[in-house]
């Protein structure tokens, strides 16, 4: 039976594209109803787009495979923004007030446009968030009502490159499908797999991709940090393949024997690993390689952390998820390097997940940011996508990408017009119907004129005279008629 009510979201990881639909019960959990991937490692890179055509094709290969399960048409999806170049900055805006001013919510949302105002080089704001407020020497969430003379609004600006949301716009365009609405990906993912206890009592969730890590830091309910290294799991398998072996093999050695933390005492000096029927491999420099990264990794990861909340505020620990987590001893080499004992792997999110897909039943933190783009998603995706001809009423009314405004295809012959253009329309027409009737009311007259009026001397001047007022009318008549 074909779906009539869904929300549908894509993620473009660097090692997959991943299309998920499903529904939101009232209770705020989810039933996924079909899941779709395809391999992206040959168009993005680092969570950058950089090959348009084959991004747009994967897209679509992914929307025809989720249209057959749904047996539903899809008119818009929503996407999570991910990527290397997202970082963020700080900003302070200053304020100085007249004496005795009670702050207002004119002054806050001066001070936040203020912000979002500020310009940066090849760069554009995706989200501001709000730190807290400095009255005098007093930190304040809210300061509305408070007199003072001076007011500092602290924000976290975070940024990415112009380009990738023009690359992002340009392969959803290609593929036929309108955006609803484009998310932080790293913020969504933290909304559905961090509790309430760890956004308070501040912890860093840490994301393991295949090409990037992602870092986010909460404190007191607030994202504090953001960042996004260019180091992930397929650093570990190149690392692998060094050992005279394809990426392939590679890949499948990591997932089998790997090791994130291996005790010294644990290893025989002259052991092997078996990777193919034709390959073993030395089991000390297998556990080297890996080993080697994974500390490359959380170094870099852990640098990221502002020391005001390495060394303290983090009463929730670290959460790990994504593709990397799964890695055996991944906590242990944590927990060696950063000496914090509280290390969670976040499996799944947080809100009930009904589905019998294996992708979804195997838990494995791989689905999280897809899930919680489902869960963030509050429109019905099912319908008929938007015609890109420019027939404004042969689709369903859908949502527009939030940045570059698109170019719209002009009109052309056939294509239903807008309220206003049928109005115009029609006011013609009744003023074409209009003179035709007064052009068919003057012929009658004239015949009329010619049958009553008495011969006259000359005839043929008369009617040489009263036809050039006819015919001149006539034409004028003509014309209008014609250009109509």
């Amino acid at each position: 039976m074909p779906q009539k009510e869904f929300i549908v979201a894509i993620e473009l990881g660097s090692a997959k594209i991943t299309g998920i639909a499903g529904k939101k019960n009232a209770d705020g959990s989810l039933n996924v109803l079909a899941v779709a991937e395809e391999d992206s490692s040959s168009c993005i890179r680092k969570g950058m787009v950089y090959n348009l055509d084959k991004t747009s094709q994967s897209i679509t290969n992914i929307l025809k495979k989720l249209r057959q399960a749904l047996k539903s048409e899809i008119a818009m999806v929503y996407v999570g923004a991910s990527g290397q170049s997202i970082h963020c900055v700080k900003n302070v805006v200053v304020r100085d007030l007249p004496d005795d001013t009670i702050i207002t919510q004119d002054i806050i949302n001066d001070i936040m446009d203020s912000n979002r105002a500020m310009v940066y080089p090849e760069q554009e704001i995706l989200d501001a968030i709000t730190q807290e407020y400095k009255v005098g020497a007093q930190l304040q969430a809210d300061p509305i009502g408070i007199q003072a003379k001076r007011l500092e609004g602290n924000f976290l600006n975070i940024l990415q490159n112009k380009s990738y949301y023009r690359n992002l716009n340009k392969c959803f365009d290609k593929a036929g499908i309108e955006i609803a609405e484009m998310y932080l990906a790293p913020m969504v993912m933290a909304e559905s797999v961090l509790t309430e206890s760890e956004l308070r009592g501040g912890c860093v969730l840490i994301d393991l991709g295949a090409e990037t890590t992602t870092v986010s830091v909460y404190y007191k309910n607030i994202l504090r940090h953001l960042s996004v290294i260019p180091l992930g799991g397929n650093n570990i398998t190149k690392d692998i393949a060094s050992l005279h072996m394809e990426e392939a093999d590679a890949e499948q050695a990591k997932l089998k024997y790997a090791s994130a933390y291996t005790d010294i005492n644990d290893i025989e000096e002259n052991a092997t690993i078996k990777v193919k029927e034709d390959l073993n491999i030395s089991s000390k420099l297998f556990i080297e390689c890996v080993e080697a990264r994974v500390q490359e990794i959380i170094e870099n990861a852990w640098n990221q952390i502002p020391q005001e909340y390495a060394s303290r505020n983090l009463l929730g620990g670290i959460v790990l998820t994504g593709g990397g987590s799964n890695m055996k001893d991944i906590k242990a080499a944590f927990r060696n390097y950063t000496h914090i004992d509280k290390i969670r792997i976040a499996n799944t999110v947080k809100q009930t997940v009904t589905s019998n897909l294996p992708e979804i039943t195997a838990q494995d933190g791989k689905m999280n940011t897809a899930l919680g783009l489902l869960a963030k998603g509050d429109m019905n995706c099912a319908g008929v996508p938007a015609n890109k001809s420019g027939d404004l009423f042969s689709s369903v009314e859908t949502s527009h990408p939030v940045q570059e405004p698109r170019t719209e295809t002009p009109k052309g012959p056939g294509v239903i017009m807008s309220p206003e253009e049928r109005a115009e329309l029609e006011k013609r027409k009744i003023e074409k119907e209009r003179q035709e009737q007064q052009l068919r009311e003057m012929e009658a007259a004239k015949a009329r004129e010619q049958e009553e009026e008495e011969p006259i001397k000359s005839p043929e001047k008369k009617k040489k005279k009263f036809g050039k007022l006819f015919d001149s009318v006539k034409d004028y008549v003509t014309k209008i008629v014609s250009e109509e």
